[in-house]
């Protein structure tokens, strides 16, 4: 699995982004060719490499003439419109629209009247598309991120002067650990926000990795402290090496209606928690109760919380970061003797691997065919451990 680590330690913007991409290896008529597929016009951009200090990236930027504000009804069409392949179109709209809540919610105006004027300018839809793009291209699967510096002072917008980070960047930002680290100027653009968050649920140190290239994007503060740079790791994940940091929520209840878990259970998993569970214990004064057990990534902590207070009698959770080190794995869909059927691929080291028939598909076969469950089952792992 492919995946990039995002070092923000001066921030990020759009073309701190996209010059890290160029850096990463995006070729720039690729990029070009990519770009020339929607209807934008009056633009042009050119990249280089400069330095910050030390340390080399690189510079990109856009110059254009007169543009006019747009709507995002406007973006979305012209992006809808467009000849770029769906993927890249379904998350370019994707990140816009995350833009257009944000400034909605700040200016209390409906989605559909959200003039964008600097994040919808025609540099930061260049941003964006060639962002996506570029994590297309080098082919990102996973994406990880350090903590952000949020900057601070001002910055002066078609609103006016508004606080560092600015009000649509900070409601991107919601549930991202951030930082001080005491420079008072604009480290987090709304667009960098955007592009960052649409792809990233990870937020903390380095995961492992075998490294494969850096890549430095450079801002356009040439002598700022610390060097105003993005650097993005980019390498696999191999077997076992594979961490994430995740929360487990627990909470004891003694109090509540047996055939309320199975909502309960629902409810929680439709919100995309990774497991859930019941286990039973006997508790205080010796009174049988259950022990609820959720494992979810960081970013759901609030909504799993005010989850399980809504929908259970319990007064209090307790929750605790753990590591869980997973196998790299894929689900393929294979043609067996039975019929097609999904199976989990898990690596393990060395070439090694290990087939898992999905459940459900195995369970269709045997129901379908008459034969049993555990007979279709073992056949296909068999069949699959030697296909695959």
């Amino acid at each position: 699995m492919k995946i990039a680590y995002f070092d923000c330690f001066s921030g990020i913007s759009g073309d701190m982004i996209l010059g890290a991409m160029l850096d990463l290896g995006l070729p720039e008529d690729h990029l070009r060719q990519e770009l020339s597929k929607t209807a934008l016009s009056g633009y042009a951009w050119e990249a280089w490499r400069e330095s910050r200090g030390a340390i080399s990236g690189m510079r990109f930027r856009v110059t254009h003439g007169e543009q006019p504000s747009r709507a995002f009804p406007e973006i979305r069409q012209m992006i809808g419109e467009s000849g770029l392949s769906h993927t890249i179109r379904d998350k370019v709209l994707e990140i816009f629209q995350r833009l257009a809540l944000a400034e909605a919610h700040v200016h209390r105006v409906p989605l559909e009247k959200v003039h964008f004027h600097e994040v919808g300018a025609v540099d930061s839809i260049v941003d964006v598309v060639g962002a996506v793009v570029g994590m297309e291209y080098l082919g990102v699967e996973r994406v990880c991120s350090s903590p952000l510096p949020t900057g601070g002072g001002w910055v002066k917008t078609e609103h006016g002067l508004l606080p560092v980070p600015a009000p649509a960047t900070v409601m991107l930002l919601k549930d991202v650990p951030l930082y001080d680290n005491g420079v008072t100027r604009e480290l987090v653009t709304p667009t960098g926000a955007a592009v960052l968050t649409s792809y990233t649920r990870e937020f903390g140190p380095l995961p492992q990795m075998r490294l494969q290239a850096v890549g430095y994007g450079a801002g356009a503060h040439s002598s700022a402290s610390p060097p105003n740079l993005l650097r993005v790791l980019l390498g696999t994940e191999e077997g076992v090496q594979v961490k994430k940091t995740l929360l487990l929520a627990e909470a004891n209840i003694d109090d509540m209606n047996p055939e309320l878990y199975d909502h309960v259970f629902e409810r929680l998993l439709a919100l995309g928690v990774l497991d859930v569970h019941a286990i039973p214990v006997h508790m205080k004064k010796n009174r049988p109760g259950i022990l609820l057990r959720i494992l979810f990534d960081p970013f759901l902590k609030e909504k799993v919380l005010q989850m399980v207070f809504q929908e259970t009698t319990t007064l209090g959770v307790r929750i605790a970061p753990v590591e869980r080190y997973e196998l790299e794995r894929e689900v393929l869909r294979i043609e067996t003797p039975h019929g097609p059927c999904r199976v989990k691929v898990a690596r393990i080291s060395q070439g090694q691997i290990r087939a898992i028939p999905e459940y459900e598909d195995c369970r269709r076969i045997a129901v379908a065919s008459g034969k049993p469950l555990l007979e279709v089952y073992e056949d296909i792992r068999l069949y699959s451990q030697n296909m695959v």
